[in-house]
C-alpha cells in the first residue's frame, strides 16, 4: 500500500483538502493507498477551517483530521511527500534532506516532467551562464535573456493558490485546482488493467 503525504503551511486549508479529496477519490477507482497531510508551520490539533470542512462535507468527506505539524516520523512514514507549493517542498527538503526522492510538489509530480524538465535544465544552464558574465565584469548576453524570459513564461506555476483568509469561492477554486491535479496523481499511480 502507498502512503502519500500533503504538506502545506498550516494544515487547515490545502492539505486537508488534498487528503480528503484524494482519499475519496481513490477509493472510488479502487486505488489502495493511505494518506496523511501535514503543516511546515501547524499547530497540532487545530481544526480544519470552516470553509475547507464545508467543501469536505460537500463531498461526503467527514472524517476529517485535526492539524498536524511535519515531523520526521510523518515523512518516514510516507512513500510520497506532495508538497502544495514550491515553498513547501524547499522546506521539506531543507529539513529532511533525505526525503529528495521522493518529495514533489503535487503539480510537478502530476505534470508532463520531460518538456518541463528539459525547460527547467536549459533555464538552469543560462542563469549559470548569466552568472558566470557578471563574476567576470561582463553582461549576460541579451539573446539568453531573452530565452530566460520566454523559458519562465513558459514553465507551469507549480504551486495550488492558498485561499487562507478568503471566500468560500476562494476554497472552491483552490479545491478544483487540487481537483484536477488529484485524477491526474490517481491516473498516474494506477497500474494498467489487463
Amino acid at each position: 500500500m502507498l502512503h502519500i503525504l500533503f504538506v502545506c503551511t498550516g494544515n487547515t486549508c490545502r492539505s486537508p483538502m488534498a487528503e480528503g479529496l484524494l482519499r475519496k477519490l481513490a477509493r472510488e477507482r479502487g486505488v489502495d493507498l493511505e494518506v496523511r497531510s501535514a503543516g511546515v508551520s501547524a499547530i497540532t490539533g487545530t481544526s480544519v477551517s470552516r470553509h475547507a470542512a464545508a467543501i469536505l462535507r460537500d463531498e461526503g468527506i467527514n472524517d476529517v483530521s485535526t492539524s498536524s505539524q511535519l515531523s520526521e516520523a510523518l515523512v518516514s512514514w510516507a512513500d510520497l511527500v506532495l508538497t502544495l507549493t514550491g515553498g513547501h517542498k524547499r522546506h521539506v527538503l531543507q529539513h529532511f534532506p533525505g526525503t529528495v526522492s521522493k518529495t514533489h510538489t503535487l503539480k510537478e509530480y502530476v505534470g508532463d516532467e520531460d518538456v518541463v524538465g528539459k525547460d527547467l535544465q536549459e533555464l538552469d544552464s543560462l542563469y549559470a551562464q548569466a552568472e558566470l558574465e557578471i563574476s567576470l565584469g561582463g553582461d549576460p548576453d541579451p539573446v539568453d535573456l531573452q530565452r530566460i524570459i520566454e523559458i519562465r513564461q513558459r514553465i507551469p506555476s507549480f504551486d495550488i493558490s492558498d485561499p487562507f483568509g478568503g471566500s468560500l469561492d476562494d476554497y472552491e477554486i483552490t479545491a478544483a485546482e487540487i481537483r484536477t491535479a488529484l485524477h491526474q496523481l490517481l491516473d498516474k499511480l494506477e497500474v494498467p488493467r489487463l
